[in-house]
């Protein structure tokens, strides 16, 4: 078995450790003993993006907010069916992620942070979210493993009540928020009808050959 390769480190803010490895061509991002993100593994994230999409049709010059850039599956799937007159912003707020897009990651990355409807942000997504009152037609976070606060505990700010009340009123009428979790959660698809949104749940694979994990993503549409 090729052995797998420490390529380098990051702090997270108010968190731990991620380290970045490869093994061959594949490269992992992991959390103490948890893997976050595989390269082999791209399926729900892209479907987080074109199902996202998909519940804006006819919206012209739309505009996105992406939390956590992670390895670029959302946003490189985002930009292969959005419109040239879309906007993306990225939020990263560690920025080791994207120098490893821009570094041994590169092919990886395919040059999607050169597209010039990108904008990439170290920032805090729920600081960009409170900035903007109906500012995104989409708002897609997937900062984390999911509501449960795995990776910086600053993150359950997000999946509040405090945190969608928020993300509701960052979004033009009509706008969906987009959240991936690695598993389902049902207390939290509660606080987004709560909060006041329509919700659909689904279901989706790890892998874009339909195989792996189970992933849940929700689409919160707002009023």
């Amino acid at each position: 078995m090729v052995p797998r390769e420490l390529i380098g480190t990051a702090r997270v803010p108010g968190g731990e450790d991620l380290r970045l490895f490869r093994r061959g061509a594949d490269f992992m991002i992991v959390l103490d003993r948890n893997e976050l993100m595989n390269s082999r593994m791209s399926g729900s994230e892209e479907a987080l993006a074109t199902m996202t999409i998909e519940r804006l049709q006819g919206r012209a010059a739309p505009r996105l907010l992406i939390g956590g850039y992670g390895m670029g599956f959302t946003l490189r799937a985002a930009l292969a069916v959005l419109s040239d007159d879309a906007r993306v912003t990225v939020a990263e707020l560690v920025p080791e992620i994207i120098a490893w897009a821009q570094g041994p990651m590169a092919a990886l990355t395919a040059g999607c942070l050169d597209d010039p409807r990108v904008a990439v942000m170290q920032i805090d997504v729920a600081d960009m979210i409170a900035e903007g009152p109906g500012e995104y037609d989409a708002i897609l976070l997937d900062v984390d493993n999911g509501p449960d606060g795995l990776v910086r505990a600053a993150n359950n700010r997000l999946y509040g009540m405090r945190g969608l009340h928020t993300a509701r009123e960052a979004l033009r009428s009509g706008g969906v928020l987009a959240v991936w979790s690695a598993a389902p959660d049902a207390a939290f698809a509660r606080r987004l009808s709560v909060a006041g949104f329509a919700v659909e749940e689904r279901t989706v694979r790890a892998r874009s050959n339909g195989k792996g994990a189970n992933h849940t993503i929700w689409f919160a549409t707002a009023p």
